[in-house]
């Protein structure tokens, strides 16, 4: 074991930096230094592999770490799209009078609601608490308190879709020209 060890130190200082030069010249600095972190792992693990002129070696290593990295992106990239499409968003950045509006939407909704059913909410989604503390602080059961949760994000819900299915006829009668209302004739005019 201690010779492993003694070849490992010297393989890694010796190509260390070409490794590192390697990964740079073909990603960016952060991930470069993951690649040739992970070359040199590889190189560990299977040191009995490591021919005796092992740069070659190593950089087929790093690029076959480098290419993995770059299909795992790839891959990422495809699911959010995919994601995106399926729930109807679009890929791009939010749009802040979007969110804004949302955010309004949402407090309006939260405010349509009763007393109890806000505080058991802002509890849980404001302050982060859990159940058993948030049912503590209110001076009720769990149980009690899980119910009465249950109701409050059913009629949170049912507010929430009657505002966006408000918004959208507004915006659907708001998207017809005017053009193609029918007009009212006076009977002077015929």
């Amino acid at each position: 074991m201690a010779d492993d060890q003694e070849r490992f130190e010297v393989l890694y200082h010796q190509h260390f930096r070409a490794v590192l030069r390697y990964a740079l010249a073909r990603v960016e600095p952060e991930r470069a230094k993951d690649v040739a972190a992970e070359t040199f792992l590889i190189a560990w693990r299977r040191l009995g592999d490591v021919p005796g002129e092992p740069a070659a070696w190593l950089f087929a290593v790093a690029r076959r770490v480098i290419a993995g990295q770059l299909r795992a992106d790839a891959r990422r990239e495809a699911l959010t799209a995919r994601l995106a499409v399926v729930g109807g968003r679009d890929t791009g950045p939010p749009d802040p009078a979007d969110q804004i509006a949302q955010r309004d939407s949402a407090l309006a909704a939260l405010a349509r609601l009763g007393e109890v059913d806000r505080e058991v909410l802002k509890l849980i989604a404001w302050d982060g608490l859990p159940a058993s503390t948030a049912a503590q602080a209110l001076g009720m059961s769990q149980l009690n308190f899980a119910v009465r949760l249950h109701r409050a994000r059913r009629r949170l819900a049912a507010e929430l879709a009657a505002a966006d299915s408000s918004a959208r006829c507004r915006s659907h009668s708001e998207a017809i020209p005017d053009s193609s209302l029918p007009r009212a004739t006076s009977r002077k005019a015929r």
